[in-house]
């Protein structure tokens, strides 16, 4: 598609997504307003109580996706693309033409969190994202879009942050004193996968709460649509989650959380490219071993609105072994990879009002450790980092807020080995501001403005100019939002939430060949329920996308991924059952003279979780992704695989 057609196109949807919200917020009456409204006949709620782009899936959805990785879980989220997805080893993320690319699974412009811990962010030359864990283990994904909203997560964010939560005791139990346990069995026909995930959740007493989690995946090579084999390789994906709860003082007011996930994963005689598949780099045993952990403590005083203290102390730690498979000398196959990420989160937030202004301020100190070992394709060393924030959230009256951030960050960064054993310090101070005005009829409008630099990286150690040139991004958005009750017939909800968004990063580092980058894009995200049960979701993404070189020369960005458009209908009947139809669309794109086709691919998803009898207590999922079996391959995945053929999936569960 060419430039100009994208921008037109960006255009009128644009008009035509806000006068839509115009003419719903004219003819709503004044006097409806509900504040944000939760639809529970719907599969996600949209996010329109905030000028942040952010999606959140909860457990719910989780479930019902049946997702087999991480990156599954998030790829109907607009403004995320995959590269991959259906297998640990090979998925990236990508969100709004940032984070994995077909030769990283990062580039440092996308964060992941578990709980508190900051992981697979290491530049490792076709390894992939080194995300490694299990959906099981969790309840929640929170997925952040921009620069705006990431602040209190890092620096030189300009894709987004992902956040991901583990399942607690309490969950389960709903906190009352005893014993529960669940079982969750999954199978797939595309790969003849078997998923097992045993939950045992203990609650002594009413302050003291555990899990245990262990989930063993078992997935066999994957055929595409036209049933060739994707890739040489299967997984085997043992994941074990440990996770403590103590609630304590007056009040309660205080808790202690303690929380340990551990993944592993054992190749033998696979291509060393992991995205692709491809033999061409040679064969590698290779052992992966993640490990997060994370203590945190709480302390909420009842009465005292200045207090409402978060401290985290995180430990990550990614360790993989690899061998030539042939017995061979080479560097890159025999290159042995480790790192580890400590990191010490202290969190505050207070709610004062100064005048008519009523304020909620967040305000952090971050000190994060990080050691790489040396390896072939990735310089070893330390990278000490100390980082505060401020976040504060002032409300004027009920209709007007405005929220400015601002983050300060010094890097300290030592390489280990010559010749790239030099030491480089850095700083930076970022920040930006939203603001979201509501009218009374459920209409919002918002805008913000961020700028943000991603410090220099151990990846870089071998350029000495790199380690002192941050890359500078700045991001502009715009948006509306409406959300009400009884739009267009009574007892239905209807919520829609338009954004719009231009980011250019210069001084560019981490792309070769590449100085500046320049994109923008409309993410739409809908959801409509009706009394009866009929529900309909949608989310579109249009994007697009140029980069300049040293001369100023443009071309279209490499990363930029095709508009996409998720359509889904369903019906849910009670609390018992729920059938559904999704429509993926990919339109064709073409980047710097080459086309890539779109395709179009269906999926059916049913749920039935029976409410009394002897199966009260037990829930069954039924799915068929890529119905009629399209053969395609996303537009970001051309140089590493297709997406896999017709897959039907079968998940129990019961709790017990």
């Amino acid at each position: 598609m060419a430039k100009v057609q994208v921008k037109t196109t960006l255009l009128s949807t644009t008009s035509l997504v806000f006068g839509l919200l115009v003419a719903q917020a004219a003819v709503a009456q004044e006097d409806t307003f509900l504040g944000t409204i939760e639809l529970a006949e719907s599969k996600r709620d949209v996010q329109t109580d905030t000028a942040v782009a952010v999606t959140q899936v909860d457990q719910e959805e989780i479930d019902d996706r049946q997702a087999g990785t991480i990156a599954e879980l998030i790829d109907s989220v607009p403004g995320v693309s995959l590269i991959n997805g259906s297998t640990p080893q090979s998925s990236g993320i990508n969100i709004r033409g940032y984070g994995a690319n077909g030769t990283y699974g990062s580039d440092q412009k996308v964060a992941i969190i578990v709980d508190g811990a900051s992981v697979g962010s290491e530049e490792l030359y076709r390894i992939g994202t080194q995300l490694y864990t299990d959906p099981e283990l969790y309840k929640s994904v929170s997925v952040i879009r921009g620069t705006v909203g990431s602040f209190a997560y890092g620096s030189g964010i300009v894709g987004g942050v992902v956040q991901l939560d583990t399942k607690d005791a309490s969950d389960f139990t709903d906190g009352e004193i005893g014993f529960k346990a669940r079982e969750t069995l999954q199978f797939s026909s595309n790969g003849d996968g078997v998923t097992s995930s045993t939950i045992l959740a203990w609650q002594p007493t009413e302050n003291m709460e555990f899990l245990a989690n262990y989930t063993q995946r078992y997935l066999d090579v994957q055929t595409d649509g036209v049933g060739e084999d994707i890739g040489e390789d299967g997984i085997e994906l043992p994941s074990g989650l440990i996770k403590g709860r103590y609630t304590f003082g007056q009040n309660n007011d205080q808790a202690i959380t303690l929380s340990y996930t551990d993944t592993r994963t054992d190749e033998k005689g696979v291509p060393y490219d992991a995205f692709s598949g491809s033999p061409m780099f040679g064969y590698v045993n290779r052992e992966t071993h993640t490990v997060t952990s994370a203590l945190n403590y709480e302390y909420n005083p009842v009465g005292n609105d200045l207090i409402d203290l978060n401290v985290t102390l995180s430990y990550s730690d990614q360790e993989i072994d690899q061998e030539d498979a042939s017995g061979g000398t080479s560097a890159l196959l025999n290159a042995d990879h480790q790192y580890q990420t400590t990191k010490l989160r202290a969190e505050n937030t207070s709610l004062f009002a100064t005048g008519a202004v009523s304020h909620t301020l967040q305000s952090g100190l971050e000190l994060i450790h990080k050691d790489r070992l040396t390896a072939s394709s990735a310089p070893g060393g330390t990278d000490d980092r100390v980082a505060v924030f401020l976040i504060d959230e002032l409300q004027f009256g009920d209709s007007f807020t405005l929220t400015p951030a601002l983050r300060a960050e010094t890097s300290h960064i030592e390489g280990d080995t010559a010749p790239t054993d030099g030491t480089y310090d850095n700083d930076a101070v970022m920040g930006g501001i939203s603001a979201r005005y509501a009218f009374e009829s459920g209409f919002a409008v918002f805008g913000s403005a961020a700028y943000t630099e991603n410090l220099p990286i151990l990846d870089d150690l071998g350029n000495a100019t790199y380690m002192t040139q941050s890359e500078k991004a700045e991001t502009f958005e715009v948006g509306a939002s409406f959300d009400n009750l009884d739009v267009i017939t009574s007892g239905d909800s209807l919520s829609v939430k338009a954004n719009v968004y231009q980011t250019t990063l210069w001084d560019v580092t981490s792309y070769s060949g590449v100085s500046k980058v320049e994109t923008e894009g409309v993410e739409i995200e809908a959801s409509y329920s009706l009394e009866s049960g009929i529900y309909v979701d949608v989310n579109a993404n249009i994007v697009d996308g140029t980069s300049y070189d040293a001369t100023g020369t443009a071309s279209d960005w490499r990363n930029t991924p095709a508009n996409s458009l998720l359509f889904a209908v369903g019906n849910k009947f009670g609390e018992e059952l729920d059938l559904s139809f999704e429509t993926v669309v990919g339109a064709d794109i073409t980047r710097n003279g080459t086309k890539y086709d779109g395709y179009v691919v269906n999926n059916l998803r049913a749920t039935y979780v029976p409410q009394s009898g002897i199966l009260e207590g037990t829930q069954m999922r039924f799915g068929v992704e890529n119905a009629f079996d399209v053969d395609y391959t996303p537009s970001l995945a051309q140089a590493t695989r297709p997406a896999p053929g017709r897959n039907v999936k079968l998940t129990l569960a019961r709790t017990f």
